[in-house]
């Protein structure tokens, strides 16, 4: 039997290499975002968020989900433990809040506000998505950009629904 073990650690250990060992919120095994984390994240539409007290011409921010458990969790483990397969959800979290944020700036302009409407499509020239910059030192030790990361992903998400979007250098 101890041969047996040993086959069945060695496969758990192989397949940890190819499939998420933990859901990057939660923990629960083999999922890079369970469905209960996945909900936490893009389950409600994006809402608008403010500052309190809220500086005088701050643009409209959107957000895709309160920075708290699960959310926080995920974007941590993306971040600080390397888990790249988050990137996909979380952009994907991401190009929403943007395109809430376009929708109601199209709104704010007299626009028709709805994506499959035209609102968002009739943007002049690309979105430009500009994550905050990590430290040198910061990206040499985690081994990437996780806020870059994020918004090519987010980018590209943008760009397959109809919306040009590029990622600042």
């Amino acid at each position: 039997m101890r041969g047996l073990r040993t086959v069945r650690e060695w496969w758990a250990d192989l397949t940890d290499l190819v499939l998420p060992a933990e859901c990057g919120g939660c923990g629960s095994a083999r999922e890079v975002l369970c469905p209960r984390c996945r909900t936490a994240l893009s389950g409600d539409p994006p809402c608008r968020v403010r500052p309190d007290p809220e500086p005088p011409g701050l643009p409209a921010v959107h957000a895709a989900a309160p920075y708290a458990d699960e959310v926080r969790a995920a974007l941590l483990a993306h971040k600080e433990r390397g888990v790249l397969a988050l990137a996909a959800p979380l952009g994907a979290a991401l190009a929403g809040a943007v395109r809430a944020g376009l929708r109601e700036a199209w709104t704010a302009t007299g626009g028709a506000g709805a994506p499959d409407g035209g609102g968002i499509r009739r943007v002049r020239g690309p979105v430009l998505l500009v994550p905050v910059p990590s430290a040198r030192g910061a990206v040499r030790t985690r081994g990437h950009d996780p806020a870059r990361r994020i918004a090519l992903v987010a980018a590209g998400e943008l760009r397959r629904t109809g919306v040009p979007a590029r990622v600042s250098a």
